[in-house]
């Protein structure tokens, strides 16, 4: 097992450490580690979390000031976007995300300050940086993928199902471009979602038979405004007609729009109701 010579100067041991599965919790694991001078040899959440047979298992308990403190602690050692991609690492949900961390903090801490995010050479940096291409483009792909349907009582709601937990870094995303109504977004996957009431948007969690409600949506049909269809059918019609068939190159779209996100997506969906434009809207006589 690699010894680190970093602060503090060394570890005595090693250990397994488990804590309560949030980003808190894990701050406070880090601070932990250091504290007791045990290499972790497992981060867990204590509901995953599996013992050795030959070392010892501790629980950390969250403490937000302490957590707080090493948040803003790894400014000394790195700078904030490096620090904002241990959080996006996190989110990622990998099994080996809370090792990653600690050992991109603690190389972090052994380099002096030195910036290391671009040492590629090291496998931890290099895990760090993959992991964060990977969010990267799940947060833009549900961004772009989003799509809204709206209640009888004037919320406007959409069902996802990410491959990672990117809620978090959508929020700022949708609570500025659709300040002027409320919205929520739900990821049915994690059974917890964003809410925005015109003021602010909060995290609300939601029971487990939200989970596993309806095909499509956790929204249903009785609860839709009754223009709802409508203006689905019109976004599905749009859809149609700017399709070039002569230009269709289904292995690209398929690239660009995975086919796995086919079913939050409106304009994918069976075409069950056709509208005719309306020709009754006549000028007056003059």
């Amino acid at each position: 097992m690699r010894r680190a010579t970093a602060l503090p100067p060394s570890f005595d041991g090693t250990a397994r450490f488990t804590y309560d599965g949030s980003f808190d919790g894990l701050l406070c694991v880090l601070l932990a580690c250091w504290e007791s001078r045990r290499w972790p040899e497992a981060i867990q959440s204590e509901d995953v979390a599996q013992g050795g047979l030959f070392s010892e298992t501790q629980f950390v308990p969250t403490d937000e000031a302490r957590a707080r403190r090493v948040w803003e602690g790894m400014l000394k050692y790195m700078p904030g976007e490096a620090r904002t991609n241990l959080y996006k690492a996190f989110l990622s949900e990998s099994p080996e995300r809370e090792l990653l961390i600690f050992r991109y903090v603690q190389l972090a801490i052994e380099a002096g300050g030195q910036d290391i995010s671009e040492n590629f050479g090291n496998d931890t940096v290099r895990a760090i940086a993959d992991i964060t291409k990977q969010m990267f483009r799940e947060k833009h792909r549900m961004e772009a993928f989003v799509r809204f349907e709206k209640t009888h009582d004037g919320l406007f709601h959409a069902t996802i199902e990410p491959d990672y937990d990117v809620l978090p870094l959508i929020a700022e995303h949708f609570t500025k471009r659709y300040a002027d109504q409320r919205w929520l977004i739900f990821d049915r996957r994690r059974r917890y979602g964003l809410y925005y009431d015109l003021e602010r948007t909060d995290i609300v969690s939601f029971d487990a038979e939200a989970g596993q409600a309806g095909s499509k949506s956790a929204v249903s049909a009785a609860v839709l405004d009754e223009r709802e269809p409508l203006f689905q059918s019109l976004w599905q019609t749009y859809f149609d007609h700017v399709n070039i068939p002569e230009r269709r190159n289904i292995k690209l779209h398929r690239r660009h729009m995975p086919k796995r996100y086919w079913k939050y997506l409106t304009e994918k969906q069976p075409r069950e109701r056709h509208f005719r434009p309306i020709d009754n809207k006549q000028r007056p006589q003059q």
